[in-house]
């Protein structure tokens, strides 16, 4: 048996934030880790006020080693089984701020590719649209509505898509502000 498996395992609040709502779960397992390790697209939430909030919600409680898991986790769990031990794996995962190049369709469904500033959660902190004709426009936190993920970091297609620092800053610092009229 491994020392992994004598582990004892605790209850950790879990979120699929789908953006205009979201899927709950505590998770039995031995560690934060291991719930991203093993279900897709998933946080484990931390903050002591939200945990309070749902101690006593009758959220469902899944064993991270059950052979089946509930509608709506089995997915993200076979989606996450399939990635595991390709190349990349969870290499983004531990990053406090990544940088990426995706790509993506403005507000009239013309193509642009999105550079984006991401958390650890995956959730955009800036993002740059750059249209085919090389403009440029940039937006943040108070532009959006909603601020869902928009990666799950442990994704290992994700590493092609890095940009650094420097690349984001430079279009950042060239886009002109986005009139959200929010």
């Amino acid at each position: 048996m491994a020392s992994s498996d004598v582990t004892q395992k605790h209850p950790f609040l879990v979120l699929h934030d789908y953006g205009m709502g979201g899927l709950w779960w505590w998770i039995r397992a031995r560690s934060a880790r291991e719930v991203l390790e093993t279900f897709a697209w998933v946080e484990v939430i931390t903050d002591p006020e939200t945990l309070a909030g749902y101690k006593d919600q009758g959220l469902e409680e899944v064993d991270i080693d059950a052979s089946r898991m509930p509608p709506g986790l089995d997915d993200l769990y076979a989606e996450r089984a399939g990635q595991r031990g390709r190349a990349g794996f969870g290499v983004l995962a531990d990053r406090d701020i990544a940088h990426l190049s995706l790509r993506g369709e403005n507000e009239d469904g013309t193509p642009v590719d999105q550079l984006v500033e991401v958390g650890p959660d995956g959730r955009r902190l800036r993002q740059v649209e750059v249209a085919g004709d090389g403009t440029a426009v940039r937006s943040s936190p108070d532009d959006w509505m909603f601020n869902p993920p928009v990666v799950d970091l442990f994704d290992p297609a994700l590493t092609d898509r890095e940009i650094s620092r420097g690349d984001f800053e430079a279009q950042w610092a060239r886009a002109r502000q986005e009139d959200s009229g929010l």
